[in-house]
């Protein structure tokens, strides 16, 4: 058997046999890590209570002579890079649970405004940016990961240079470029991406105060990508994106590994 996933041919784990077992060669990708690692720094909304924790529960010899180390685990859903499910801003829509695999998997594009955001960190992804990448690189397909450089990750895990406001508890002073509404209705209504994911820490510019982005793709059932890193290493067009979060039963997000696969 085979899986197709947004024009990827996968091996299925019920049919490991001779043939099926070489079908994907790493030796062929370049892989890029899309994530950024998960510690005392990692940036969450500034209203969030709470942040990450790791305490230790065990870490050395056991009295059996064996070594053994383990963790627990404290994380709200939303902070480092992360997943939103559509149920962030859809009433009714789909938990982090209940993506299917096809809008996590997918062949990608990259849109590049970093140039424009480092003179306007409100700036927001525009129609005529859309029209300008279409133009050079062929109409966006349905089905497409969209992601958006802004050249943002640069400044993590720095709370003032990445959120423009550092107050704890207050997200009104804050200034990120992200996607713009008008861009957003595009590539959601009319390309009907797989998903959206930006650099940054959200979909929404930071001075948004209706998170309009985050309703029209929870609307579509498109889940978003936040806070991604090292998207100046992904091509324009040709990758192959791997957005896997935590499976949280009802979640309305979580911490997400993301990978990009470039073709050599």
């Amino acid at each position: 058997m085979r899986l197709f996933v947004a024009g990827l041919v996968v091996a299925s784990a019920c049919a490991r046999t001779p043939e099926s077992a070489g079908t994907l060669d790493l030796a062929r990708y370049d892989l890029i890590d899309l994530t950024h690692s998960f510690n005392a720094q990692t940036i969450y909304w500034p209203t969030s209570t709470k942040t990450f924790e790791h305490p230790q529960q065990s870490f050395g010899k056991t009295p059996g002579g064996w070594f053994y180390s383990s963790y627990e685990l404290s994380t709200p859903e939303h902070g480092g890079t992360h997943l939103d499910a559509p149920i962030h801003f859809g009433e009714g829509k789909e938990t982090a649970d209940q993506i299917p695999l096809s809008r996590l998997i997918a062949k990608a594009v990259v849109i590049d405004v970093s140039a424009k955001a480092d003179s306007n960190r409100d700036y927001q992804l525009t129609p005529d940016d859309v029209t300008a990448f279409e133009r050079e690189h062929g109409e966006i397909a349905q089905g497409t990961i969209v992601l958006l450089r802004t050249g943002w990750s640069r400044k993590y895990p720095d709370k003032l240079a990445y959120l423009g406001d550092n107050t704890p508890g207050d997200a009104s002073k804050l200034h990120f470029p992200s996607f713009g509404p008008d861009a957003g209705r595009i590539l959601i209504e009319q390309r009907r991406v797989a998903a959206l994911g930006v650099d940054a820490a959200s979909i929404d510019i930071g001075a948004s105060k209706d998170f309009m982005v985050h309703q029209l793709a929870a609307g579509s059932s498109v889940p978003g990508f936040e806070n991604l890193t090292n998207l100046d290493l992904v091509p324009a067009t040709g990758a192959i994106i791997v957005a896997l979060p935590m499976k949280i039963e009802g979640g309305s997000g979580g911490p997400l590994r993301a990978i990009a696969m470039i073709p050599r």
